[in-house]
């Protein structure tokens, strides 16, 4: 049937409209061009003009109307029948922007409404409480005013974009230990820490000094380079290890200091929000070769020395605990106190002492088992048991306990390793003694804007399988992606059709994809689809750019 045809007046009014609406359109990209175009570094990649008509309303803020948590059944579905070239397009609301640096699982405000009743002298309230279906945002995290492209790397170490992380509380609290320094739009870095206001590089060689390593480079020819940090603050240790060819993993709660993480993370340097409370840390036993602890404000005798047990766990054979505090040349009389009380719970754990000079000491952990059996029967702290597996850690408790080395690890008296560069394709021993557990469908600990670069290999075909939510997890995805972030998946083709559905109303845009027939290392149906995040922003946000 044929529709009715308007009259003259309604092709006037037709005409009208799509002119203003161009005119305004038009008006809005030479402003914003010229706004921000100007500005270094990020800025002149806002991508309005034909972007922002491309996308919409969403592109502003969002439909008001629109519910992104009240999705149809057939959208959390693989298997659709619209076929490649009838994508129907979906679409998420975006989030308050007093939302831009929600962490789910470690939202503050969210632990308060549910009155989980915590401990809060063993850290529990630092710890992760995941929400709810109900209690779930399902939106889209907008970045904060004014945000820029992050500074690129090696730069990035020493100076960040303000506006990327508006928070400068930490560099008037520690601005007699050289933190961080604000300096016009931009956050310096000087290398500075609690115990080393004169630069982490210099406190760095005289760890290695300590320890009458070669040329007094912590990494010691290669065979130390996994580093946990605890209690790291902005994490220039970490960063400063980098140029030594040692990688560290920097781990600090979401307290007082609540935006140091952050700070790390956008400085590029690995870091995430966790604490030593309840829990055991997310890395399976013997992961790093050194421990490191600066002032880390950490009560090591609490609760039979238990946390001490949980980097001992984590410690390979020959590993090392390095500790400067007050507590190592002892003062005082309390300092006396815990240091000596300190020394003999390390001394039944079978450390000893590599080195000690001034406020550090370093421990050394076995490299067998020799020591633990020859304890006396009764020694505290115990050997754990037979069937506690060291390498549960998603959710599981801590256990007061020393993790005994396997019998390869105690037969070959270490890890056998290979020194790096060489270890990066040398498959590693103690593959044989692993297990794979499942993991939960929930959000990270970490904050918004994080990652450059998120690889997904059947991520979303095993989520599938396990009745989760693949919306939950493109949403997780953008949180945690940068804006011109990528992220690479690779799975049937049926999933990558489900996710086309999502690229507008994320503001994804598709760069590249192969399958089987382009690429010879694909199997089957599986189809590689590349991805970049467009930068946007809220109309909030826009106004306050203003």
């Amino acid at each position: 049937m044929m529709r009715n045809r308007p009259d003259g007046n309604q092709n006037k009014r037709l005409i009208t409209t799509v002119l203003v609406v161009t005119i305004f359109l038009g008006f809005l990209y030479v402003y914003y061009d010229s706004t921000f175009g100007s500005q270094n570094q990020g800025s002149s990649n806002l991508g309005y003009g034909s972007r922002l008509r491309k996308l919409g309303s969403s592109y502003l803020g969002g439909d008001e109307d629109s519910d992104g948590s009240k999705q149809d059944e057939s959208s959390t579905k693989f298997g659709q029948e619209d076929g490649e070239d009838d994508i129907i397009p979906k679409s998420f609301p975006v989030c308050d922007d007093r939302l831009s640096e929600l962490i789910p699982c470690l939202d503050r405000n969210l632990i308060y409404q549910m009155r989980l009743k915590l401990d809060l002298s063993l850290m529990e309230h630092y710890e992760r409480h995941c929400p709810n279906p109900e209690r779930r945002y399902n939106c889209l995290i907008p970045p904060p005013p004014g945000y820029k492209i992050p500074i690129k790397w090696p730069a990035s170490r020493d100076e960040v974009w303000k506006a990327n992380i508006p928070h400068t509380h930490l560099a008037h609290e520690k601005s007699d230990q050289n933190w961080m320094v604000v300096k016009g739009e931009k956050i310096a870095f000087p290398g500075g820490g609690t115990h080393f206001h004169y630069g982490a590089d210099k406190y760095i060689a005289s760890l290695a000094n300590m320890l009458n390593f070669t040329n007094n480079n912590l990494n010691n020819e290669g065979r130390l380079r996994t580093v946990l940090d605890v209690g790291c603050g902005v994490a220039s240790f970490g960063a400063y290890l980098l140029s030594s060819n040692i990688i560290a993993m920097s781990l600090a709660p979401n307290d007082v200091h609540q935006n140091q993480i952050q700070f790390a993370l956008e400085r590029g340097i690995p870091a995430y929000l966790g604490v030593l409370g309840t829990k055991r840390l997310p890395y399976p036993s013997r992961s790093f070769e050194l421990a490191h602890c600066s002032r880390c404000r950490i009560d090591w005798l609490q609760r039979d020395g238990i946390l001490l047990l949980e980097l001992d766990r984590l410690l390979r054979p020959g590993g090392y605990f390095a500790y400067s505090s007050p507590e190592a040349y002892a003062q005082d009389e309390e300092d006396l106190r815990i240091w000596r009380e300190m020394s003999a719970l390390v001394e039944r754990m079978c450390w000893k002492i590599a080195a000690k000079r001034n406020q550090t000491v370093i421990w050394v952990k076995p490299l067998t088992n020799d020591c633990y059996m020859e304890r006396a029967p009764g020694t505290q702290p115990p050997l754990c048991r037979s069937d506690d597996d060291p390498d549960a850690v998603w959710g599981v408790n801590m256990e007061a306990c020393i993790t005994p080395y396997s019998d390869h690890d105690h037969n070959a008296k270490g890890s056998e390793l290979a020194p790096w560069p060489t270890r990066l394709t040398s498959a590693p021993p103690r593959l044989a003694d692993f297990g794979y557990s499942s993991e939960m469908c929930e959000a990270f600990s970490i904050y918004p804007r994080t990652y450059d670069l998120l690889h997904a290999w059947t991520m979303f075909s095993d989520i599938e399988k396990k009745g989760c939510s693949a919306e939950d997890l493109l949403l997780e995805m953008d949180r945690i992606l940068r804006p011109t972030g990528f992220i690479i998946v690779r799975d049937k083709q049926s999933v990558i059709d489900f996710i086309k559905k999502y690229l507008l109303a994320l503001h994804w845009e598709p760069v590249a994809t192969a399958d089987s027939g382009s690429d010879s290392d694909l199997d089957g149906d599986e189809v590689v689809f590349v991805i970049q995040k467009k930068i946007w922003l809220t109309s909030e946000n826009l106004r306050g750019a203003e």
